[in-house]
């Protein structure tokens, strides 16, 4: 039986990319009927690509709770992606799509949270801390009797996406360094875009008696790439990767912000994400790997550091390198 899926924040990277797996990869698109996007920016490049892959994009107006429950029962979807919007009102429009979910009674859903904030502090790292209440908020479903969402619910903590490393290519490619402000002597493990986007696609297309695959269903998976690494580590993997010699630098919080604010196109509230992660870094507290679910739910592992940087050589290498490359030939 193959199943109608609905996945929110279509326009963003995660979202774009479950979509895009959905409907091209052969391991899922067998199990996939219809998927239908919500979007708060219905008219942007991502949702006219997935329009022409199939996906039904469908606009999200936060704030009419009614509207957004009799969408989602019009789309009839037997299992969602919750994934909160880059919006500087996220947490409040996240809170109403749980709300609407239960209401619509949407029995199978996947909620695309956070990794690290569980460890996060309420004063340090508010806008990590929040996706603790927004997780509280869908898991109390399960002891709602009114609805059938609690019945299969799974959890993705997404770790700090290794593509987020591409706000610094301008940087990479200029001078030679990566400058993030992640401090000296504490470790990170990145995880691919990709990654994250198989393990929920697998979660998406499971089945079992109850919805979701029984392996899936009432699941907390933590998600972080294979490899810790300090500044200095991932500088390694990225110069064993493009052939060239590039540096960490550690920068402070302030020069971090003006990088970021210079170089990105994302949402304020998102950059906030961002450098309350690379706080965690500093504090110590992201010095783990979880790749357990992963494993068990794709059967195959992640991509290492070095993979990563392969794949988007032509970013990071320096100017000069591509130089003498190209003279080379």
């Amino acid at each position: 039986m193959s199943r109608t899926v609905c996945i929110t924040a279509v326009d963003g990277h995660t979202g774009f990319l479950i979509a895009e797996l959905l409907l091209t990869n052969e391991t899922f698109k067998s199990h996939i009927k219809s998927v239908a996007g919500l979007t708060l920016h219905p008219h942007a490049e991502k949702c006219k690509e997935l329009a022409k892959l199939g996906v039904k994009i469908v606009p999200h107006e936060p704030g009419r709770l009614k509207h957004t429950v009799q969408t989602l029962q019009q789309i009839g979807a037997e299992a969602m992606c919750l994934i909160p919007p880059a919006h500087k009102e996220k947490f409040d429009i996240t809170m109403e799509m749980i709300e609407a979910a239960k209401k619509a009674n949407v029995a199978n859903v996947c909620f695309v949270s956070s990794a690290g904030c569980d460890l996060a502090e309420r004063d340090k790292q508010p806008h990590l801390r929040s996706f603790i209440d927004l997780e509280a908020a869908f898991m109390a479903s399960k002891g709602d009797s009114s609805t059938q969402t609690g019945h299969s619910p799974v959890v993705v903590r997404a770790g700090f996406y290794a593509e987020n490393l591409l706000l610094y290519s301008e940087q990479a490619q200029k001078e030679g360094i990566l400058p993030i402000p992640v401090g000296q002597n504490h470790k990170f493990a990145p995880i691919a875009l990709g990654d994250v986007a198989q393990v929920v696609a697998h979660v998406l297309c499971g089945k079992g008696k109850h919805g979701f695959a029984d392996k899936h269903r009432g699941q907390l998976m933590v998600l972080t790439g294979p490899m810790l690494t300090t500044g200095d580590e991932l500088a390694s993997a990225a110069s064993q990767a493009l052939g060239t010699d590039l540096k960490f630098e550690d920068i402070s919080e302030a020069e971090a912000k003006k990088v970021l604010h210079a170089q990105s196109e994302s949402d304020e509230s998102e950059l906030q994400y961002l450098l309350e992660y690379y706080s965690l870094v500093r504090e110590g507290k992201t010095n783990y790997i979880s790749t357990t679910a992963f494993h068990d739910v794709t059967g195959i592992h992640p991509q290492e550091p070095v993979e990563f940087f392969k794949v988007y050589a032509e970013s990071f290498r320096p100017k000069h390198a591509n130089k003498k490359r190209k003279m080379s030939k």
